[in-house]
């Protein structure tokens, strides 16, 4: 008689939703302004909403802009800048490869990887923000339309839900088949109206050594036009493996197996290839100027997000301490 299938576990559970509507995702980089009160508008150009007084500029301002009241007050001629108010669109781009369907802790890394979807989506819809998401997800970009509204948020956890697990069949990118690098090219390509593009991985693909990611490079083009987050999705297994003796380890992207005999000397040389790579990806997301966040599944991952979101928000309220005025 064969086993009933799994139930999956709620991708947002209540406790985990109240801790994330306490707080509020800041992005550090100013990039042009803000929206809806917490934003600028994003892109150049003349606006509805009234900003700050400042003198007029004979030949350069519009006399349409003057600002009669401060004008009176000040006897020196005042305009009133406007603020472009207009929505942000963050993207989030899930990898659901079948590399992110491995879990030997409290739960599968797509778990968490679906969870930091629902995170962000959470965080940056509470000023009405639309979000729109791009799946990697057997060999194929997904694109699911930005929407905004808990309604939308619902009908984009349950697709994330239906998408089958593992691969359809065998190939890979030299098969005509996407992969992590092609997917951050798809999104930088097609979305290009500027804001948040949130990038969750586990970014197995990096190679050691120093060596260039092949996402890399798509990567820096994305963080040259838009705020980026990296969320990194690790399983401890990945880090290091257990003395068991004789193991099958599995590839899951391309389905090869092999024996391996654990011993402390095998431990250790994983150990040190897990550490370096894990550096890779570090150092290439350095590279690229973007934010880094790890989330694991033997870890609370919403106390992690909570944390990063924390000292995003100081390090953006530091920055605008610091950061002088223009003259003007």
């Amino acid at each position: 008689m064969a086993a009933p299938p799994r139930r999956p576990a709620p991708l947002l559970d209540p406790r985990a939703h109240e801790a994330l509507g306490h707080l509020d995702l800041r992005i550090v980089r100013r990039m042009e302004g803000l929206l809806h009160g917490e934003h600028l508008g994003l892109r150049q150009g003349p606006g509805s909403e009234p900003a700050e007084a400042r003198r007029y500029l004979p030949g350069e301002d519009d006399v349409r802009h003057m600002d009669w009241a401060v004008t009176a007050r000040t006897t020196v001629p005042h305009v009133r800048d406007q603020v472009a108010d207009r929505e942000l669109e963050t993207w989030t781009l899930l990898d659901l490869s079948p590399s992110m369907d491995f879990g030997t802790a409290g739960c599968e890394k797509r778990d968490v990887a679906v969870g930091a979807l629902a995170a962000v989506t959470v965080l940056t819809q509470k000023v009405g923000d639309r979000f729109g998401a791009y799946f990697l997800h057997r060999g194929r970009v997904r694109r699911w339309p930005a929407r905004s509204g808990r309604s939308a948020l619902t009908t984009l956890m349950a697709t994330v839900a239906a998408a089958p697990r593992g691969d359809a069949g065998p190939g890979g990118a030299a098969a005509g088949r996407a992969d992590l690098a092609a997917a951050v090219e798809e999104l930088a390509r097609s979305q290009i109206r500027r804001g948040l593009r949130v990038v969750v991985s586990d970014f197995l693909d990096t190679p050691p050594g120093g060596a260039e990611a092949p996402w890399e490079r798509p990567m820096r083009r994305l963080a040259a036009r838009h705020q980026v987050l990296a969320v990194e999705v690790l399983d401890p297994r990945e880090l290091d493996v257990p003395d068991v003796g004789w193991a099958e380890l599995a590839d899951p992207e391309t389905g090869r197996a092999r024996a391996v005999k654990i011993t402390p000397a095998v431990r250790e040389r994983y150990r040190a290839a897990a550490r370096a790579q894990r550096e890779a990806v570090a150092a290439a997301l350095r590279r690229t100027g973007v934010p880094h966040v790890v989330l694991r599944t033997d870890r609370d991952w919403v106390v992690d997000m909570a944390r990063f979101v924390v000292s995003q928000r100081t390090t953006a309220h530091r920055l605008a301490r610091h950061t002088p005025a223009r003259p003007r």
